[in-house]
This record gives structure tokens, C-alpha cells and sequence, in this order.
């Protein structure tokens, strides 16, 4: 996937507010391109709709690879950044798991449930049987990231005694499951829950959840 001659360990990537600049019109117009055309979005068109030459384009991203990575780190950092911030600031020392939790879950929905999120998850899994990577780079900087946070505030929760669980990489995964994967699999596909769907979802799946892991929960035979 990496275009012959565009060495990203060898090359000097331009630095200063100039370079700043045209760093910034490249994601922009790559962004586009990548979310209208997917990933056979041309590096041409992508330089044009910058205002840079190719050339430019391969002085700051060595590949189109590294250029598509970006943009998925740029919008994945985005759709992350409220539930993130709950996760680190409150999940493992909280005292009300219930609130604490549904309160997560909504940002992490609302982060990712929308057009520009569920078009770059769409261009991710139409490539995925050409371009492998891509899926990779989906799940590392996006799922893998988020469930490595949910899970090392769980891991708290239980040492601290406020919830049970034997399998806590499984219980994060069953949590994306229950509140964010409806979203993803009917968003992509133009139907999108609306908001009385949504907040149902949410506090159901935190319902349920909590209903196998609290620990006066009667665990499943």
C-alpha cells in the first residue's frame, strides 16, 4: 500500500507554521476525499483540492497509507475525546457506577454516531478485503484504544469491590456490544436510531450490563 519511492523512515517532514498550514489543508481536502470517493480516493485530486503539489503531500504523509491513518486518528481522537475524558476522570473511582457509566456510554455514542464517523467506518470495511491494514488501523486507534481505558476502569471497580467480574477485556467488549454496536450497524446503513432509540439503548445496555456484574448479581449457570 505504500507508494515505490515515498519512504517514510528516511524523509524530513516539513516543520514551521507555513508547513502547519498545508499539513492542515491536506487532512481537510483528504478527508473529503477519502469519506466521498473512499479509499481509491486519487493523491492527485487530493493535492488539487489542498492547493499543494503531490509532491507536498508525500513531504508531510510518505504514503497513502500514512495519509488515510491520519485521517482515521484525526476523526477517531475526535469521536473519542468526551468519553474519553468521563472514562479517565470518573469510571474507576466512581461511586454511582450506574451514572457514571450511562453517562459514558452517551458520549461514546454520540461521538460515533455520526454522518462523518459512520462514512469513514463505511470506506474502512469496503476496503477491508483489499487493504487489510485498514481494518487494523480502524481497530487499533479506535476500538482496542477505548476498550484499554474501559477496561483498566473496570479492573478498578472491581478491585474496589463495585463490580464482579471474572472476564474484564470480555465485559468491555459486551459493553460496546450492547450500547455502541447498534448504532454503528444501523447508522451505517442510512437508518440511524433516533433519540428516543438512542437514550433507550443506552440505559438499557448500562442496565444490563450492570445486571451481570453488579455484585449482588446472581451470575448465569
Amino acid at each position: 500500500m505504500t507508494a515505490p519511492g515515498h519512504r517514510t523512515a528516511t524523509r524530513r517532514v516539513p516543520a514551521g507554521d507555513r508547513a502547519r498550514r498545508k499539513r492542515e489543508a491536506i487532512v481537510r481536502a483528504a478527508s473529503g476525499a477519502f469519506l466521498r470517493d473512499g479509499y481509491d480516493a486519487g493523491m492527485d485530486a487530493i493535492a488539487a483540492e489542498a492547493g499543494v503539489s503531490k509532491v507536498t503531500v508525500y513531504n508531510h504523509f510518505g504514503s497513502k497509507e500514512e495519509l488515510f491513518t491520519a485521517i482515521v486518528g484525526d476523526i477517531l481522537d475526535r469521536a473519542l475525546a468526551d468519553s474519553t475524558a468521563l472514562v479517565e476522570a470518573r469510571l474507576g473511582a466512581s461511586d454511582d457506577v450506574r451514572a457514571d457509566l450511562t453517562a459514558i456510554c452517551r458520549a461514546w455514542v454520540a461521538g460515533h454516531a455520526t454522518p462523518e464517523v459512520l462514512a469513514l467506518h463505511n470506506v474502512v470495511v469496503g476496503s477491508t478485503r483489499r487493504f487489510p491494514d485498514l481494518g487494523r488501523t480502524w481497530q487499533e486507534l479506535g476500538p482496542d484504544r477505548f476498550h484499554t481505558l474501559v477496561r483498566a476502569a473496570l479492573q478498578e471497580l472491581v478491585d474496589r469491590g463495585r463490580l464482579v467480574i471474572d472476564d474484564v477485556p470480555l465485559a468491555a467488549i459486551q459493553l460496546s456490544g450492547l450500547v455502541l454496536l447498534p448504532h454503528i450497524a444501523y447508522g451505517a446503513a442510512g437508518s440511524a436510531p433516533d433519540a428516543d432509540l438512542t437514550e433507550r439503548l443506552i440505559t438499557g445496555g448500562v442496565d444490563m450490563f450492570l445486571a451481570r456484574y453488579l455484585p449482588s448479581a446472581t451470575p448465569t449457570p
